[in-house]
C-alpha cells in the first residue's frame, strides 16, 4: 500500500497507535469524585471537575485525530466523562442535602447534648 493514499491522520502501523493524554487520569479521578462521597463530597466535586476538564481534552483530541490514538485510550476517556459528571451530580445533591440539613441536624445534636448533660 503506498503512504500517499492513506489517510494523513493515520498510522502507518496499528501497533504505532499513542494513548491518548490524561485518558486514564481522568477515568481515575471520576472514580475517585464518585468514591469520595462517603468521606468529603466537596473533594469530590474538585476532582470530579478536573476528570470532566481531562476527559473533554482527551476526548476532543481523539476526534481531531482518530487514527492516531487507540480505542482503548479513547473509551478509557468517555468513562471518566461519565464517572466525573456523575461523581459531580452526588456531590452537588449531597452539599445541597447536607446543607439543607445542617440546621436541623445541630438543632437535634444541641437538643441531645442538653437532655444528657454531656
Amino acid at each position: 500500500m503506498d503512504e500517499m493514499n492513506q489517510a494523513p491522520n493515520s498510522p502507518v502501523n496499528p501497533q504505532q497507535q499513542l494513548m491518548l493524554p490524561n485518558s486514564t487520569a481522568s477515568l481515575v479521578l471520576g472514580i475517585i469524585s464518585i468514591a469520595s462521597l462517603c468521606c468529603c463530597s466537596i473533594i469530590g466535586f474538585v476532582v470530579g471537575i478536573i476528570g470532566l476538564v481531562l476527559g473533554i481534552n482527551a476526548v476532543a483530541l481523539y476526534r481531531q485525530s482518530p487514527g492516531v490514538y487507540t480505542d482503548a485510550s479513547f473509551k478509557n476517556a468517555n468513562a471518566g466523562k461519565i464517572c466525573s459528571i456523575v461523581g459531580l451530580g452526588l456531590s452537588v445533591l449531597n452539599n445541597l442535602l447536607i446543607f439543607a440539613l445542617w440546621k436541623p441536624y445541630t438543632e437535634l445534636i444541641k437538643g441531645l447534648i442538653e437532655q444528657y448533660s454531656f
